[in-house]
């Protein structure tokens, strides 16, 4: 009886399971002008009484948010687009018929696009096929066990040094022929090799050696001659080593025969071999042992191993040492040709002869040739890496440009291909532009989709999800793709926002209308919760009649300020007030839950805080003076359990995990503790009737336990319980006696 008529602004806290969207799907019956498919249902507005079977001609203009409207037209579980907002507009024929004749153009076009897309997509298919395969030919040809460049050579390497060629215009100079390709080859398989050591050997100067011999063989000893000695030549050196040994030891004896020397004989021998004749054969002995060496010594030249050169360097080393072996065969026999020449002069040393042995040509830098081998093979040890590294690059670079034509011929393809879809795409661009131009003449609903993506901007901070205006409706978009798995908060923004753009339909007049919004900031969190008042204030501080619901207290007490501060509010009376609070009670009867609306318990209105409207209830079910009804203490286990978990939060905000080791924490009676703690589980957060654990009539034992909670809270902060039963009391009292 005392319950006040709903005023303009209206604020319905209550629990989940409370009634709350029984209360506003009644309310979207009025809207939708339908018939409650279940039960019955009596409302009155205005004195008039309108039953179930009355709903669908109700005419209260009407828009509600609840999880309905939600599954209906935002979400719907059977999938579509969402329904459209129209605004203000107009019909134009003509302009369809234009969009309907650009569409067939488009059409064509589109076709096109796709034919050039594919080709596209098939040239560039080759190319890249093309890329891969010549790579591979260059990995498989040129990787080494070690670091290497070609080792993970790809397409991309192939595509880079392909692309350079081709804008360089040169392609040809870096093509090899088959004997540099092999020598090069050769260098990329080598592996390094130790120095070798220079030859030494010094050719000897031939033409003096013929000159010398020449001149000696051409000279004759001036002597007093001894003719038989003269005529026979080994005679005459035999008597010459017998002079000599004569001499050495001083004998007047002959040492061959025994008898004395005759002396005359003795001084015509001295006279025949005389002081001329003894240093003319030294001059010959000596050069023939100087013949001698350099015959030897052409013998014993010993060259390095053609096995300790780089393969590279086989065909330089065999042609080196080729030279080299022959200029030793020439300087060999040319030295026993005149070994043999000054032979045959010492046996006539009083005859000039002749030297009928010409000179040989020789290839004088024979030495410095092979040598040159050996530089080269010793700068290659020292620059190994570089010269395999550079011998690897110019193979490659060799079939890259074998490739050329191929890969440009593929290229020019994939290029005529994109410039046809560059042709196509911007009158493609074109026509949707004039399209949407002039669809968004045509259909209506394209400006509040428009804004609504500018809501959604502010709202969420970022332009990843935007509504997508379709023929029939909105299409929610995550970065230009159809929007899937959103989370629950931006389901929630989504919807919400959407709704509050509802509010400008043509359909319906705000300012003559009722909007009813139950829970509209579920899954959001507190951050959001504010931003989403702030849009719900705004934009339905107009309308006619407004009933918000909810059981988030943030959201009460953001609403609840507003209305304190509505023009007018602070009126004695209440039925002059332009906002009234009320709360629904969810008790049982005959086991059956049933709501019931009532005023705003005042400590919900005047604190800040939830817990104090808690404790009152706890407090108030404890001390009644008579038994409390089964219905008023059905939601009890739930007020208990709220209230345990607010106070042990602040209590003992270090010990983490559920309410039970909370509890396990204190030093309250461990007995009284077990009963709370199966009291509040057992019966809250139900919403079956007749489980044996879950039998209402065990919540007769509702008054102990509330007593045992109180007595926990005071033993916890004594000071705290006292001041929380006197903000109690003083509330409960009427309002003559405060």
């Amino acid at each position: 009886a005392d319950l006040p008529e709903f005023g303009r602004h209206n604020l319905v806290y209550g629990w989940n399971g409370s009634g709350k969207t029984t209360l506003s799907r009644l309310f979207r019956y009025l809207e939708l002008r339908s018939d409650p498919q279940k039960g019955q249902a009596t409302l009155v507005i205005d004195g008039l009484e309108l039953r179930s079977q009355d709903f669908p001609s109700a005419t209260v203009p009407i828009r509600v948010f609840n999880r309905d409207f939600v599954t209906d037209s935002v979400f719907p579980v059977s999938g579509g687009d969402v329904p459209p907002i129209f605004v203000v507009g107009k019909d134009s024929v003509d302009k369809q018929k234009e969009v309907e004749h650009l569409k067939r153009k488009m059409s064509v076009s589109e076709n096109d696009l796709n034919k050039a897309h594919a080709n596209k997509k098939k040239a560039e298919r080759e190319l890249d096929r093309h890329c891969v395969d010549r790579a591979k030919v260059i990995k498989d040809s040129l990787r080494v066990s070690g670091p290497s460049a070609y080792n993970d050579y790809d397409k991309r390497d192939y595509r880079d040094k392909v692309i350079q060629l081709a804008a360089a215009q040169n392609a040809e100079s870096y093509r090899l022929d088959d004997a540099t390709r092999n020598n090069l080859l050769l260098q990329h398989h080598a592996t390094i090799k130790t120095r070798v050591t220079e030859v030494a050997y010094k050719p000897p100067l031939m033409k003096q050696l013929h000159e010398e011999v020449s001149t000696l063989r051409a000279t004759t000893v001036v002597a007093s001659v001894i003719q038989e000695l003269k005529d026979d030549p080994p005679r005459g050196n035999w008597t010459r080593e017998g002079l000599s040994l004569h001499k050495e030891r001083e004998s007047q004896v002959c040492l061959y025969c025994g008898q004395t020397l005759p002396v005359d004989r003795q001084a015509a021998l001295e006279a025949h071999f005389s002081t001329e004749y003894s240093r003319f054969l030294r001059h010959v002995d000596e050069l023939l042992e100087q013949l001698e060496t350099i015959a030897g010594e052409t013998a014993g030249v010993s060259l390095p191993d053609k096995a300790a050169f780089y393969d590279d360097l086989g065909v330089s080393y065999e042609a080196a040492e080729l030279s080299f072996r022959q200029e030793l065969t020439k300087l060999h026999d040319f030295a026993k040709t005149l070994i043999q020449s000054l032979k045959e002069k010492r046996e006539q040393p009083f005859k000039s002869l002749g030297l009928d042995v010409s000179v040989p040509e020789m290839n004088v830098d024979f030495v410095n040739n092979f040598n040159k081998v050996i530089q080269e093979h010793n700068e290659r040890c020292t620059d190994f890496k570089s010269r395999t590294t550079k011998a690897r690059d110019r193979l490659a670079t060799d079939i890259v440009a074998e490739s050329l034509n191929d890969y440009t011929g593929l290229a020019t393809a994939a290029k005529k291909a994109r410039d046809t879809i560059a042709q196509i795409e911007p009158d493609i661009e074109n026509l949707t532009q004039v399209i949407e131009n002039l669809e968004r003449e045509i259909v209506e609903h394209r400006q509040p989709a428009e804004e609504l993506n500018n809501d959604l901007r502010n709202y969420l901070g970022h332009n990843e999800l935007h509504l997508k205006v379709k023929d029939t409706g909105y299409e929610f978009m995550r970065n230009g793709v159809p929007a899937d798995s959103l989370s629950e908060g931006e389901r929630t923004a989504l919807a919400l926002l959407y709704f509050l753009k509802t509010l400008d339909d043509r359909e319906f007049s705000l300012n003559e209308g009722v909007v009813v919004l139950d829970d509209p900031v579920s899954s959001l969190d507190e951050n959001s919760i504010y931003l989403a008042f702030g849009y719900i204030r705004q934009r339905t501080q107009d309308a006619a009649q407004l009933f918000l619901l909810t059981h988030n207290f943030t959201f009460f007490r953001q609403v609840r300020n507003w209305f304190h501060h509505l023009k007018g509010q602070g009126r004695n009376q209440i039925d002059r007030r332009p906002a009234r609070f009320y709360m629904l009670d969810r008790v049982l009867d005959a086991e059956t839950r049933r709501t019931t609306i009532r005023p705003l318990d005042p400590l919900l209105e005047r604190y800040e805080s939830e817990y104090h409207y808690l404790f009152a209830r706890v407090h108030r079910e404890s001390s009644a003076a008579t038994d409390t009804s089964l219905e008023q203490l059905y939601d009890i286990p739930n007020v208990a359990r709220r209230l345990l978990e607010t106070f042990l939060a602040f209590r003992l905000p270090h010990v983490p995990g559920e309410l039970w080791k909370k509890l396990q924490d204190t030093q309250f009676d461990q007995s009284k503790k077990l009963r709370i703690i199966r009291f509040v589980h057992t019966h809250s957060h139900s919403d079956r009737i007749g489980d044996p654990e879950h039998d209402p009539s065990l919540l007769g034992e509702a008054r102990s336990v509330l007593d045992d909670i109180l007595e926990f809270i005071k033993a916890e902060d004594p000071r705290h319980f006292e001041s929380m039963v006197e903000v109690v009391e003083s509330t409960d009292e009427p309002d003559d006696a405060r």
